[in-house]
């Protein structure tokens, strides 16, 4: 963990990528895409913790149709800068994904691994189908295994913090998305 002036200095240093008014924006626009393209469905929505808590708190009150809400924690960074193995912490029960369509919304889509990894588990558990929303897309050189249905904003593969995506625990609570310098 850092100190309060080394975490002052992480964002003093940082590239400003997106401001806020453009975040909330985004917001906004993938909306209304996820409204046209699922509110006849009463999917069941799915948070992936803690990253996308922020995107999530954003979003929902502007889905103006009826959904279920629950939860998941899976990680590979456990507050480091590389991800690791995907390590699952909390996973709704299994009948209550059956016969559902399910909308899970992540912070970023980095290689793609832990979105891969909760898309088959939920279609394991006998969802009808799966949609994934994701903030941000990060621009990688190598193949993704699944590509997000709805995405927000194209990031450059270098590494992000703010609107709940980390720096070694800490910046989640940033309105705008900024970027290490290379």
């Amino acid at each position: 963990m850092h100190s309060y002036q080394q975490t002052e200095q992480i964002l003093n240093n940082a590239e400003l990528l997106y401001s806020a008014e453009v975040v909330t924006k985004t917001v906004q626009r993938m909306a209304n895409e996820i409204t046209e393209v699922l509110s006849d469905q009463y999917p069941l929505v799915l948070c992936v913790m803690g990253g996308a808590v922020v995107f999530t708190g954003q979003l929902l009150p502007l889905l103006r149709f009826p959904l279920g809400f629950d939860y998941l924690h899976v990680s590979r960074y456990n507050n480091e800068t590389r991800g690791g193995k995907v390590r699952w912490q909390v996973f709704p029960k299994k009948e209550c994904l059956q016969g559902r369509v399910v909308l899970v919304l992540d912070d970023i889509l980095d290689e793609g691994l832990t979105l891969d990894a909760i898309q088959e588990k939920v279609m394991n558990c006998g969802a009808k189908a799966f949609y994934s929303a994701v903030l941000a897309d990060k621009e990688i050189t190598k193949p993704k295994p699944l590509h997000a249905d709805f995405v927000g904003l194209v990031l450059p593969n270098r590494y992000v913090f703010g609107f709940g995506m980390d720096i070694q625990g800490a910046w989640r609570n940033l309105p705008a998305i900024y970027a290490m310098q290379d």
